[in-house]
């Protein structure tokens, strides 16, 4: 049976928790602001020096030239951009996913703790019944950690699939750049 003291505790517990995962949240929403400001600064000064450039063009020769050299540093800011934006994501994901173990361990470690005194106080004769409790026990904490390789796992494909994607990009525009 739980007291007011462990309700209580548990209760302020979970209320830590929700600020500090809103705190984290709001520091991946923060990054992403920043990001987006700093890319519209840098598109807004380079369009004023497209914008110069263009009008100091004197002939459709110069102004092809101009154009296709734009392709390639462009093709790479749209990379290191999205290359930012996965890293702030990632990091938010990852601070997110470590308060979430945390509190699924504490949850497991207390849940274990209420079986194990269940089976100490439990009536003679019922120790195949406590057996097969803490055989599921054990089972659901494997399945779960089962789940969270898995889960690491397709991250780390799905970053290595983002990086190899980042990288053809831009070299496809190094291509055509120098095609032209």
């Amino acid at each position: 049976m739980l007291t007011a003291e462990q309700l209580m505790a548990a209760h302020k517990a979970n209320i830590d928790t929700l600020f500090g995962l809103t705190q984290k949240a709001f520091e991946g929403v923060e990054k992403l602001v920043e990001l987006n400001v700093q890319a519209t600064k840098a598109a807004l000064t380079e369009s004023a020096s497209h914008t110069q450039a263009v009008l100091s063009v004197k002939d459709a020769q110069e102004l092809l030239a101009l154009q296709s050299g734009l392709a390639q540093p462009l093709a790479e800011k749209t990379a290191a951009y999205s290359r930012h934006l996965y890293d702030i994501a990632q990091a938010a994901g990852a601070e997110l996913g470590k308060a979430f173990e945390a509190q699924t361990a504490e949850a497991q470690k207390k849940f274990t703790g209420l079986v194990e005194t269940a089976a100490q106080n439990a009536p003679a004769g019922s120790e195949s019944a406590v057996a097969v409790m803490k055989s599921a026990v054990a089972a659901a904490n494997n399945a779960y950690e089962s789940v969270q390789k898995a889960v690491k796992q397709a991250g780390d494909i799905a970053e290595a699939n983002f990086n190899t994607a980042a990288a053809s990009a831009v070299n496809a525009s190094k291509n055509l750049a120098k095609k032209r």
